[in-house]
């Protein structure tokens, strides 16, 4: 009789189910037997531009070395980062992506005695590191699709020990104000600690982006999260990074796994924050994205979500999974959103113009097919 091995596992992973990506273009191509070349992502909020080419110089010449283990402290991307941000290198954190860090905050300061705060339709990473280490989620009903500050600061007890807040939030694109955020952080006791998951701040159109730095001085229990993911377009070498004080950052670096940044990823994130122009076309093309896709889907009846990201969360009705799968038929993929508790609505990355397009062609006939066409 073999063993049970899903029985031996901890009861907090025993209840998970695996993250859902973004379909890759691959997969779309092998199931429906559709040319590669001809399929349009815009599922996993990546960059459309492609990679900065200092980013690829970098990369190349960092192959010469894969013989050799990365630099486990990652010393010159820190350095640039914190000549960059402001601060010290012994306040950063680097992590396999920000995904990364945020596993290991988790896994550093709560336990199965522990709460963890964070928002409904926020995103997935936080209930899914809360329950494989055994805590409590504390889900706090979302207002106007975003964090409810109040509402969550009144959620905290005496068994909390995490508070997880992405701004700009993803799926929703929602983002809160600089003032609503220093309140709330006055409000939460100073052994709770604060994550702000900034993944897609330097999509902020306001200038704000670097606002929060200015708290940590003033409040120690703070943690920020970035990525290289998004606005600076190294998804596939995953590099993200933590901001914090460095007695946080010690703690962090206890746990944090030896290499977990690898060579090329460190030499190629460490070019790209040279890349100033790349960053600001990146910006303008998001900006523009953003506008194409609203006044599409406004054209077509949709309402979607105001957003600050590098997506809209488009709400399509109750056939979005038929749409969906219209959609893919069409060779276009978007992101589904039904296990954000959001199964109207679908995520959509901002891509190039002609893929925007593409998309909102194929978005006017998925509706069609269904019998849903609002626009006159």
């Amino acid at each position: 009789m073999s063993c049970d091995f899903q029985a031996l596992a901890v009861a907090g992973v025993r209840a998970l189910s695996p993250y859902q990506p973004g379909k890759p273009i691959e997969e779309l191509a092998r199931e429906l037997g559709l040319d590669p070349a001809g399929i349009v992502k815009l599922a996993s909020n990546e960059n459309p531009l492609g990679p900065s080419p200092k980013a690829l110089e970098a990369a190349r010449s960092a192959l010469a070395d894969l013989c050799r283990y990365p630099d486990g402290n990652g010393f010159a991307l820190k350095a640039r980062l914190a000549e960059r941000l402001n601060v010290t290198p012994a306040q950063l954190t680097l992590g396999n992506g920000s995904n990364d860090v945020l596993e290991v905050i988790a896994r550093c300061f709560a336990d199965s005695s522990s709460e963890v705060v964070f928002s409904q339709y926020a995103f997935a990473v936080y209930p899914i590191v809360t329950q494989a280490i055994g805590a409590k989620g504390i889900s706090v009903p979302a207002k106007d699709w975003g964090h409810d500050l109040d509402a969550m600061a009144a959620a905290v007890t005496e068994r909390t020990r995490l508070i997880f807040i992405a701004n700009p939030n993803n799926p929703t694109g929602t983002v809160l104000g600089r003032e609503a955020i220093e309140v709330f952080l006055q409000a939460v006791p100073e052994r709770v600690l604060v994550v702000l998951d900034e993944a897609y701040c330097e999509f902020l159109e306001d200038g704000s982006q670097d606002d929060s730095l200015g708290w940590l001085s003033r409040y120690p229990n703070l943690i920020i999260t970035r990525t290289f993911s998004k606005a600076w377009g190294l998804a596939a070498l995953r590099v993200g990074y933590s901001i914090s004080s460095a007695e946080i950052a010690d703690v962090l670096n206890r746990v944090r796994q030896p290499f977990n940044v690898d060579s090329i990823a460190l030499a190629a994130a460490t070019a790209v924050l040279d890349d100033q122009d790349y960053l600001e076309r990146s910006q303008q093309v998001n900006s523009a994205g953003l506008r194409q896709l609203s006044d599409g889907f406004r054209s077509l009846g949709l309402n979607f979500i105001p957003s600050a990201g590098n997506f809209i969360a488009v709400e399509v009705g109750a056939n979005a999974a038929a749409i969906y799968q219209s959609l893919l038929r069409q060779g276009v993929i978007v992101r589904p959103v039904a296990g954000y508790g959001m199964p109207e609505h679908l995520r959509v990355s901002v891509g190039l113009a002609t893929e925007n397009d593409r998309l909102l062609a194929a978005m006017a006939e998925a509706l069609r097919e269904q019998g849903d066409v609002r626009s006159d």
